[in-house]
């Protein structure tokens, strides 16, 4: 009996252990809802924080400090019965090495997110049917997270979670797609289909060798050699700028500038002189309705 009730804990452990790979905190912004009984909202925030943060997306094993931090906030525009549409503003962030510092991993907003929901209701979802355009929705880009973030710490490491969040795309059935945008080419240049093609797309390949390089190499390596880190990013907005070049205007291009902008103002202010002009250029290219931003570099 004993054996059994230490089996049954060490089981239990062990499922606490692989699964929660993410700590999502959760707001909702429901100000143009007027119409909705509020209570309905309370159970969609806890629902998202059930499903986000106890569902197992992967094999491995997160310890409660390795999982990854993550806002997600969702802003109602429309509500018509139980049929909402949102726009959802995702970040996650990485530590960095020997720092209390966190980095960006991805800063994006989806747009009119259509989906429907009542008050207690589950959120179900399965990699191989189409249970609902809001958790399709979730897993899409919890998927693409992990794969952003395994990629960080090693080369390619997010493969199979970004074929994960492709196969959720490939698996919309057509009447879906039809109805709730994002997952088709034709919906746009910058919505869920773009995303993944573009980060899986062997033109963007090098991209992926440069986020492992921009974190590994460089964020992580400054604590014991700022200059050093600094030089192996410029290498990296190198890579990015080429990118750009082969496949121009790609989200995932898109995306570094998002997640990325802001900190590379601020690590090349401390930058060379050659330094600071490459960043400026290739920042000012990638992302040129933000080009002034990228000339504080100078001061």
């Amino acid at each position: 009996m004993k054996k059994t009730i230490l089996f049954t804990i060490a089981c239990m452990a062990s499922v606490l252990l692989t699964a929660q790979e993410f700590n999502f905190n959760i707001s909702l912004n429901t100000q143009k809802a007027t119409a909705t009984d509020p209570k309905i909202f309370e159970s969609l925030e806890l629902a998202l924080k059930d499903f986000l943060n106890t569902r197992q997306w992967t094999t491995d094993e997160f310890l409660p400090e390795e999982r990854i931090g993550c806002n997600l906030q969702v802003t109602i525009t429309a509500e018509a019965g139980n049929t909402f549409k949102a726009d959802l503003a995702i970040q996650a962030t990485r530590p960095i090495y020997n720092s209390d510092y966190q980095t960006a991993l991805i800063s994006y907003v989806d747009k009119n997110i259509e989906f429907e929901y009542e008050a207690f209701q589950p959120l179900e979802f399965g990699e191989n049917i189409f249970n609902s355009n809001l958790t399709s929705v979730l897993a899409f880009y919890c998927y693409v997270i992990l794969g952003m973030d395994y990629d960080s710490f090693s080369p390619f490491g997010g493969e199979k979670y970004y074929q994960k969040a492709q196969d959720i795309l490939n698996n919309i059935p057509p009447s879906a797609a039809n109805r709730y945008k994002g997952w088709r080419s034709l919906d746009g240049n910058r919505n869920r289909y773009w995303m993944i093609e573009s980060i899986l797309s062997p033109r963007t390949r090098n991209m992926r060798q440069a986020m492992y390089d921009y974190h590994r190499l460089a964020l992580d390596a400054m604590s014991d050699n700022i200059d050093e880190g600094r030089s192996v990013m410029a290498s990296v907005l190198s890579v990015v700028e080429k990118v750009e070049k082969g496949y121009p205007n790609s989200m995932v291009v898109r995306l570094f500038a998002l997640a990325k902008g802001d900190e590379v103002v601020e690590i090349f202010k401390g930058g060379t002189r050659k330094e600071q002009n490459d960043a400026i250029r290739v920042m000012s290219k990638i992302d040129a309705a933000n080009s002034s931003k990228y000339r504080k570099i100078r001061g």
